[in-house]
């Protein structure tokens, strides 16, 4: 993790986003959301009651912005540690060799939690402060085994591009008052072996079958990121597209 510098954290207090102990002050640096239509006030209540989600359903229903709206929610009330976002680095298609470190290898996989970071917090540098402050952490299925995820809020990202091994593999890593989201869509899989694309539908039949998990489904009347989205959606679905 990158320090911030003298001139960074000056800045920052300026703003009385940090305290001079270099702690965050969460009663400037906060956010509020509203779940969209019902299947998202569902997951809310089944989060708040404690229960583990499995968010499933079409591009555009907000699981992840759900989700990760939620589960940084619980950390600002030191409800947890941390968010950890898990997902695996399955590119759509070959881009060949990418240089750089494994982490700055990685950064692409993040676009997507830093924007809506930045969205919830209406600032620029969300995304930053929350991982300089140990809040937030990005991993990568490839570096999930041998690790324990304690008191923190794990979400599963794309599970769609996860073997069953993979799935596997990260809800195992669960330890002490650790919650799991699971968001993704078997219809987007970007796998491309038959064995590997039953891993979803295999998971999601043991979390049917275990107490403590919800299972949410979004349909195309869920969709909220743009008309545009719902209109192709359905236009595909017309033609038997999906």
């Amino acid at each position: 993790m990158k320090r911030l510098t003298k001139k960074q954290n000056r800045a920052l207090r300026q703003q009385e986003v940090l305290t001079p102990d270099n702690q965050i002050n969460t009663g400037k640096f906060h956010f509020s959301f509203s779940p969209k239509g019902p299947n998202q006030e569902k997951a809310v209540e089944y989060f708040n009651g404690g229960s583990n989600l499995l968010l499933h359903g079409y591009a555009g229903t907000g699981k992840t912005y759900l989700a990760l709206a939620m589960s940084l929610q619980e950390v600002l009330k030191n409800h947890y540690k941390k968010v950890v976002v898990v997902r695996s680095a399955v590119p759509t298609r070959d881009i060949g060799f990418l240089p750089g470190t494994a982490k700055q290898k990685m950064e692409v996989y993040e676009i997507p939690y830093k924007q809506i970071c930045n969205e919830l917090f209406k600032r620029g540098d969300a995304y930053d402060i929350l991982n300089n402050k140990f809040m937030y952490e990005f991993i990568p299925t490839s570096y999930i085994r041998g690790t324990t995820l304690n008191d923190c809020i794990v979400i599963v990202d794309e599970i769609n591009n996860m073997t069953f091994h993979e799935l596997d593999s990260v809800i195992t890593r669960a330890g002490y008052n650790c919650n799991m989201i699971f968001c993704g869509d078997y219809r987007q899989s970007d796998l491309i072996q038959s064995n590997q694309l039953s891993g979803i539908v295999n998971f999601m039949s043991i979390t049917n079958n275990i107490e403590t998990f919800k299972n949410v489904e979004f349909g195309i009347g869920d969709i909220v990121r743009s008309g545009l989205v719902r209109d192709y959606i359905i236009a595909k679905a017309d033609q038997g597209l999906l």
